[in-house]
């Protein structure tokens, strides 16, 4: 096709073309930035051998340079109205498989263990579906768009103003770190929000801890409250909290925010053997 696929005119005459424009309900924000593009793909180093995930597609951008240096690509589409655009763009692919559907329900079990996601996610499911691939087990990398306010508290350290229950699952799993961030203006239509590309790197040995998880959860299901108290609200009762807080050597006043993972998994043990 004539045009670089990243550039906005060959965007504009796609979806002109297509009788298409950008839903603001599927969250389509096609990306027009070869060097948030490059950057993307760089940081996740592909080897040539591995199957990535990518999770809407749209026009294709990042799909045909995962393409090109992927061993093969699994890409996700929930707008049926794109599955055109994909078969012009990169329908030439052999190592490409289009799947329509939603991200949120797809059967990571479908994919090699060591795969990779690699994607410009939809900002409504981006948290959500970052953490279903995390406890999934089948990856050992991700690198994801996402809106920069989400981006920091993926990778939030304790004590910060980001820093919450996400944070500490995220650490739980994998190292996290922000690429870069991109700006509005790399996007097509441009969203109201910066964007940052962040590259998770899962530790080999992390394993799914629902009680943990729940735990976390219930420490910061109200920011402004102790963690004494959302723990009570939470169904513990009030002296083993005050006993566990005490024997992890925390003040009775203390706020979810102020622990970091190592603590939550000590307070967790307190709790369990109060019980």
């Amino acid at each position: 096709m004539a045009g670089a696929l990243h550039a906005p005119s060959t965007v504009r005459d796609l979806l002109e073309r297509h009788g298409l424009r950008a839903e603001k309900s599927f969250g389509q924000n096609f990306l027009v930035d070869i060097h948030a593009l490059q950057a993307v793909v760089d940081a996740a180093e592909l080897r040539g051998d591995e199957t990535v995930l990518e999770i809407g597609p749209g026009l294709g951008v990042l799909t045909r340079e995962l393409t090109r240096r992927a061993g093969s690509v699994v890409s996700v589409e929930l707008d049926r109205r794109l599955l055109a655009v994909l078969r012009e763009t990169v329908g030439d692919a052999d190592n490409l498989e289009v799947r329509l559907g939603d991200a949120m329900q797809f059967d990571f079990s479908l994919l090699p263990p060591g795969s990779l996601v690699v994607a410009n996610l939809p900002y409504n499911i981006a948290t959500g579906f970052i953490v279903r691939a995390l406890e999934s087990g089948v990856f050992r990398r991700l690198v994801v768009m996402v809106q920069k306010e989400v981006a920091e508290r993926l990778v939030a350290a304790a004590g910060s103003d980001p820093y919450g229950a996400v944070s500490l699952i995220v650490a739980h799993f994998a190292h996290a770190r922000i690429v870069r961030h991109v700006s509005p203006g790399s996007f097509y239509p441009p969203p109201e929000v910066t964007s940052s590309i962040v590259r998770l790197d899962v530790r080999s040995d992390a394993r799914p801890q629902p009680e943990l998880f729940r735990l976390v959860r219930d420490g910061f299901r109200h920011r402004r409250k102790t963690l004494a108290k959302n723990l009570q609200m939470a169904g513990y009762s009030r002296p083993l909290v005050s006993a566990a807080l005490a024997e992890e050597g925390l003040d009775a006043r203390i706020r979810a925010e102020q622990l970091d993972l190592e603590a939550f998994v000590g307070l967790r043990h307190r709790l369990q053997a109060g019980t």
